[in-house]
């Protein structure tokens, strides 16, 4: 048996989104290396990497976004540009929660993001003597906003940060589909609109 193989390789954008010192490049580096760094200047970078996802190729870049301070804005650019999300707090810092908590908000009052998938991840799971945001919060914020939801520590386990990346492509890889076929509908729906209302002009 013959299996042609002409899916060309796909995209997906990932814009990273958080408070400082969360961990969101030493996310990134974890899933790219597997490797573990702590400590990171303020370089706001894109990177990439090429996975195998049933059996697609598929070129995962990660757009990791280096809000300064406590800010919570991201620009109009870094919207046009994601397909989906990954929004990291600290569960040892309750003000980085609530940076992600407004970011959705920003996130939800954009038109093209409103129906992106997003993921909230929980980062520093390693810390838990230290930890000031119960999993139960995270989990009842990312059902509020309709969003999946990790608990990673990024130093400790690279499965975790694996989890995170495969699971938002999935979630893209379906709302393009879901799109697609819309698309598909809204486009019969206007062909059948025209024979009938061509019927009745006859």
């Amino acid at each position: 048996m013959v299996v042609e193989v002409n899916q060309q390789r796909v995209e997906a954008n990932i814009l990273l989104l958080g408070a400082h010192n969360v961990g969101k490049t030493a996310l990134t580096v974890r899933f790219l290396t597997r490797r573990f760094i702590g400590e990171y200047g303020d370089i706001e970078s894109i990177y990439s990497r090429v996975d195998r996802i049933d059996g697609q190729e598929i070129c995962i870049n990660i757009w990791d976004s280096q809000a300064g301070g406590k800010s919570c804005t991201i620009s109009d650019k870094q919207l046009q540009w994601a397909d989906g999300m990954v929004l990291v707090y600290d569960i040892c810092d309750r003000a980085s929660f609530e940076v992600v908590r407004q970011q959705l908000q920003l996130i939800r009052h954009s038109r093209k993001m409103s129906t992106a998938p997003l993921v909230i991840v929980g980062n520093k799971r390693d810390l838990q003597h230290r930890r000031s945001v119960s999993g139960e919060e995270g989990h009842l914020l990312a059902m509020t906003e309709r969003c999946s939801f990790f608990e990673v520590s990024a130093a400790e386990a690279y499965h975790g940060v694996l989890l995170v990346f495969h699971q938002l492509v999935d979630l893209v890889r379906e709302t393009r589909a879901l799109r697609k076929s819309m698309a598909g509908v809204r486009g019969i729906v206007r062909s059948v609109s025209a024979v009938f209302g061509k019927k009745r002009a006859e």
